[in-house]
């Protein structure tokens, strides 16, 4: 077993119904230096996510009591960005779109490959960080507040759900406030390579995230257009990124 190093100390959490694949999954990931965190099935697995906060979760589909997709889908309801990689026995296409459009970040097949696996933990990391996983804080958009350090954003007290994305996009502008952030950025680090997505795709995300974020969606306060490029964070002069 190697040692963990400065970049494999993340914890992740391993919701998986079949035990063989379980102590396999868990096995890998402790030989490459992650701190590891199981569940067998998708309601404790649920629990463990709120309760632990972990820096990834590999999220099987097919369990009881609660499937990866709802499991998944209850996360992005709540606020948590966590990245997810979905391992599931289907292939089919419509099977990869539902848990992508649950909130999944990325799709792995069985049976695959211990080093795609890891190959696939590793840049969902390198990603959640360049787009700001680690950013700190509170940022306050009127009466909306994002705690970035708790991974949670609120309306007047009232829990706010954003999808991974959103949070994801909102984290990378508030890393550089006031500067802006172009949609090809949007696209390297919140989608990432493995993607295919166009730029279309950043301004759809951007009007969802203004729908909920700002007070006259039409008439954006905070989340600002810069024509041309791509979009900024206009906040207050007291927020500042730790």
């Amino acid at each position: 077993m190697k040692p963990p190093s400065s970049a494999n100390l993340a914890r992740i959490l391993v919701i998986e119904d079949e035990a063989p694949m379980r102590t396999a999954l868990a096995d890998a990931l402790v030989a490459e230096g992650f701190r590891v965190l199981t569940a067998d099935n998708g309601a404790t697995g649920l629990e463990r996510a709120l309760a632990e906060s972990p820096d990834l979760i590999l999220l099987d589909v097919m369990m009881p009591r609660l499937d990866g997709f709802a499991v998944a889908t209850e996360l992005r309801r709540l606020g948590r960005p966590t990245p997810i990689l979905m391992l599931t026995a289907k292939g089919r296409v419509e099977d990869r779109v539902r848990g992508l459009d649950s909130g999944s970040d990325d799709y792995l097949v069985k049976p695959f490959s211990t080093g795609e696996l890891l190959a696939r933990v590793r840049a969902l990391l390198r990603r959640f960080r360049r787009s700001g996983g680690e950013v700190g804080g509170l940022l306050s958009l009127g009466d909306v507040e994002v705690d970035f350090a708790r991974l949670e954003v609120r309306r007047k007290g009232q829990s706010l759900h954003l999808t991974g994305k959103e949070f994801a996009m909102l984290r990378l502008l508030a890393e550089t406030p006031g500067e802006p952030v172009s949609r090809e950025r949007f696209l390297d680090v919140v989608w990432g390579v493995t993607a295919f997505p166009t730029t279309r795709t950043v301004d759809t995300h951007m009007a969802s995230l203004r729908a909920k974020v700002e007070p006259e969606p039409d008439a954006p306060r905070y989340l600002k257009t810069v024509h041309g490029l791509g979009y900024r964070l206009v906040v207050p002069t007291d927020f500042t990124v730790p």
